[in-house]
């Protein structure tokens, strides 16, 4: 059944690699589309062809190929042997390819790839004709059965482990090299009975069905389980499809002279220029990744074969000025021939693509703009994660490859499974594995950080962990990794069973016994202000984030305030670059033990006398924390939002103040108090709290409590202008679902403000909003504006209102389920729900600007501070952002980024 989809017969699902570039990812996938970029460029590439994403898509929705993919596969392999003078398998001169992945988006090891299609029982004997050398072609064999069992026919991978296993114990060896030609022959036959056995069919022997069989394998994969959790995670959208890539064959297993490797422009890590990667002889390309062996320095390869090096060196310099950027290699060296086998604009860390964005500024390959396009706010909160300390104490337990860094201190689990299972509970874990494969991804995400005995900076763990992020050491070869016994042993026999707790340096390659104490970044003592001006910090790392975070400013057209409630944040706020406090909760300063006890003497409160009196008592209170907030942001505003807690938070725990009035009674000893303050709890019970009693309603009910935070803000503002300051406070009234209750609150604020200018002698140019966290006030928003001089938008309870969600209990509670099954591709409280939520939000600045177009409009919940939602903030026309302080440079840097973006897309 060919579905709904239409498919026009001319349409072209079949590409040459002469036919393609690099700007064709979204049809031929990054892979297609640079092995088509290289063949133009005339770089050393075997011949292949891909197959579109298109074709992918078309095969999922429908279950079957287009009608026309057959005939143009068939056009191109005809094509592919004429060039090569062989045919797909032919018994006497074997034509042998790769059938690999390849989507738009960078998925390393997520998705399928099998290489030597095209042997067989009749084929083998052509390759060692061929190639003279009969172990090289069973041990192709041998991996083409292997490979295609496990990833086309859903064979065990561990079944042919072990008897890989068994071979090698028989032979007195743990080295797959010392296996010659009759025990690879001979593995060959429990291969294929392996096949048998598990799925009631013999292994294909037909080079077509074959590669038809792996093509349709890798359509399958991109909707496999680890596909689509590593498109979760870095949100890849899971309508691409994937491109197949066929490419003939190139051997690095036919003797020393040949090999396979992968090599970086610059180093992944740091971003430090030089000579970075893995080689190894007499291998082919998953033994590298796959960490199975260790693997030698790229630099090796010079002794090894100059010529090849040498040309390998010219060819990364071309690729890099071409792409200008880091590009990643993968080669195979055939008897000293040099292929080039993949390219990419390569992964690294938050440290290195600052470093990398400026160099290539200063060599003149990118400008400003773009240098800022290539780095992100997540790349920049990495970098503010804590470091360990140089000199604390600490006894070293083994030393790996720098792959990915970080401090991670945690727990060591031994598989996917118990890490995310610990991670869930509560607990910080590290994974710690001899290498890990595309199954771990789990447990990588959920661990703090990785650690491999095997495996260099290339393997499937170091590039993971490079993309997501994540602190890793790989290659820690005096580490003994027993998974099945769940435990490893050190050099000098220490044991370390799972629970035990380790520290890893993913900048030293370092791993420690025990906690080791971090100190802070020195990206965060740049903005505190800490750091020794001009310090050459980790290799200019902060002269980076400084040209960066400097041009970011200049060209964003957001401001980014804070969200602080006193004089300490937001003093640190200013320091991170806040142009202001776009949020200061006033609740906040009620939860001192004093101030407790007159916000309860307010609630308990039953006539005018005794409702003055505490009002009285806590204006002072309010005063003097807003003189010290003014103070500290002077010059800068500062917006103030009315008190907006659900009540009974100020008041005792219901049940422990019933437990007490019930043991008072039972000593005929009642506390009247107490029991005013249990009744006035009964009465103040809400089922749903945060859809009661509180904001605008609040200060409705309770007379004059809207009005003292006023006058507090007010006399605080006069006091420091009178002193020689230059306070700009705006006062912001929450949870407005109607134009009429913003109107009353608004005439008792002019009255009071009226009142502090005559008693004080300072007219205060003080602005009246308020918060939208309502859709009522989302959809009324043209109306609210008549009466509101600004807008903040408080999308955290707008979020909850919409989707009728309370934070609290549903992430605990499905989130998880919701995120698996696709309904979420990410939390909407963390990015901004578009569609939803972000569509109220683009209505209501759309009405509120029609009614008052001098309306000043922002951002006060946490999703100011998330790169995406920034960028979205900036698309609809807000004037600030607002979030934490520790958030303040990431959402600087976005704005920058949004800038430049909206710039590029209004010039094309």
């Amino acid at each position: 059944m060919r579905g709904d989809r239409p498919v026009a017969s001319q349409q072209k699902f079949v590409y040459s690699f002469t036919e393609g570039n690099k700007d064709l990812k979204d049809l031929l996938g990054g892979k297609g589309a640079n092995l088509a970029e290289m063949t133009n460029l005339g770089l050393p590439v075997p011949p292949g062809f891909t197959i579109t994403t298109e074709a992918c898509k078309v095969f999922l929705e429908t279950g079957s190929e287009p009608t026309s993919l057959h005939e143009e596969i068939s056009a191109h392999l005809d094509a592919l042997e004429q060039e090569m003078g062989k045919k797909l398998g032919q018994a006497d001169n074997p034509l042998l390819v790769s059938v690999r992945s390849g989507a738009k988006f960078s998925m390393p090891g997520m998705m399928d790839t099998v290489l030597n299609i095209g042997l067989s029982d009749a084929s083998v004997a052509g390759l060692v004709a061929q190639s003279g050398n009969e172990r090289f072609a069973w041990d192709s064999y041998r991996r083409l059965v292997q490979m295609f069992g496990k990833t086309v026919l859903g064979v065990d991978g561990e079944l042919f482990e072990e008897a890989l296993d068994e071979a090698k114990h028989a032979k007195g060896t743990a080295n797959d090299l010392d296996l010659d030609a009759a025990d690879l022959k001979q593995l060959v036959e429990v291969f294929k009975g392996i096949v048998e056995r598990e799925t009631g069919r013999a292994f294909p022997q037909e080079p077509r069905e074959q590669m038809d069989l792996a093509i349709h394998a890798v359509f399958h994969s991109w909707n496999g389980d680890r596909a689509r959790l590593y498109r979760r995670q870095e949100r890849i959208p899971n309508d691409l499809g994937t491109a197949v890539n066929v490419c003939t064959m190139v051997f690095g297993n036919l003797g020393e002279d040949s090999g396979t490797g992968v090599a970086f422009t610059r180093d992944p890590s740091t971003g430090t220029q030089g000579v970075y990667g893995d080689y190894l002889s007499n291998a082919q390309g998953e033994d590298v990744v796959a960490g199975i062996r260790n693997t030698l320095p790229l630099s090796e390869l010079e002794k090894l074969d100059k010529k090849s090096y040498d040309e390998l060196m010219t060819i990364m310099q071309t690729l890099e000025n071409h792409y200008r950027d880091l590009c990643d290699i993968e080669f195979t060296i055939e008897r000293g021939k040099l292929w080039m086998l993949q390219t990419r604009v390569g992964k690294r860390t938050a440290a290195a693509a600052f470093r990398i964005a400026v160099q290539l500024v200063d060599q003149g390959l990118i400008d400003l703009d773009e240098a800022l396009m290539r780095v992100t706010g997540g790349q920049l909160s990495q970098l503010m994660f804590p470091r360990f300390a140089p000199n604390a104490e600490s006894k070293q337990i083994a030393w790996g490859l720098a792959a990915s860094p970080g401090a991670a201190i945690g727990k060591i689990v031994f598989d996917s499974y118990t890490a995310v299972k610990w991670s869930r509970s509560g607990e910080k874990v590290i994974l710690v594995r001899r290498e890990t494969n595309p199954d771990d991804l789990d447990g990588m995400i959920a661990a703090e950080g990785i650690l491999t005995s095997r495996g260099g900076k290339t393997s499937h763990a170091a590039v993971v962990a490079r993309g997501m992020g994540k602190t890793c050491v790989c290659g820690a070869e005096e580490l003994e990794v027993d998974t099945k016994r769940r435990r490893m042993t050190t050099a000098d026999g220490l044991v370390l069973e799972e629970g035990d707790i380790v520290s890893i340096d993913g900048a030293t390659g370092k791993v420690y016994l025990g906690e080791v104490p971090v100190l802070p970044s020195p990206v965060v003592e740049y903005f505190e202000g800490t750091l020794h001006a001009g310090a050459d910090v980790q290799g200019g790392l902060v002269q980076a984030v400084h040209r960066l975070m400097s041009h970011a400013d200049v060209r964003r057209r957001l401001a980014v305030r804070a969200n602080a409630d006193n004089a300490e944040d937001g003093s640190r706020a200013r320091r991170y670059g806040a142009q202001g406090i776009g949020l200061c909760r006033t609740e906040h300063m009620f939860l001192g033990e004093e101030r407790r006890k007159e916000v309860e003497h307010l609630i308990l409160a039953d006539n005018d006398k005794d409702r003055e009196q505490a009002l009285s008592t806590l204006l002072p209170m309010q005063k003097g924390d807003f003189v010290e907030l003014f103070q500290a942001l002077d010059g800068l505003p500062v917006t103030v939002r009315l008190l907006d807690p659900p009540l009974h938070e100020f008041l005792p725990d219901i049940t422990e103040l019933s437990v007490r009035v019930a043991l008072a009674e039972a000593r005929k000893d009642p506390n009247e108090n107490d029991l005013r303050l249990l009744q006035a709890v009964h009465k103040l019970h809400e089922q749903n709290p945060m859809l009661g009693l509180r904001g605008v309603r609040l200060g409705l009910v309770i007379p004059g409590l809207f009005g003292m935070q006023v006058r507090a803000i007010a006399e605080a503002a006069a006091e420091r202008r009178l002193a020689g300051g230059d306070p700009r406070p705006e006062v912001m009234i929450p949870l407005v679902g109607t134009v009429q209750e913003l109107e009353l609150v608004r005439d008792e604020c002019e009255r009071v403000l009226a009142e502090v200018a005559q008693s004080t002698g300072v007219q205060l140019e003080i602005k009246l909003g308020t918060m939208i966290e309502l859709p009522r006030a989302a959809v009324t928003a043209g109306q609210i504006a008549e009466a509101a001089e600004f807008f903040s938008f408080g999308t955290n309870d707008l979020t909850q209102t919409v989707w009728g969600f309370s934070r609290d209990d549903v992430e605990a509670s499905f989130f998880t389920a919701y995120l698996e099954k696709g309904i979420f591709g990410v939390s909407p409280f963390e990015t901004i729900d578009r569609d939803g939520v972000g569509a109220l939000v683009k209505h209501a600045v759309e009405a509120g600007r029609a009614t008052r177009p001098d309306l000043k409009l922002g951002v006060c919940g946490e999703h100011g501070g998330d790169p995406e939602s920034v960028h979205f903030f900036h698309e609809v026309g807000l004037d600030y952002v607002s979030c934490s302080p520790f958030r303040i440079p990431v959402a600087r840097l976005e704005a920058g980024r949004a800038a430049i973006e909206t710039a590029g897309s209004d010039s094309r």
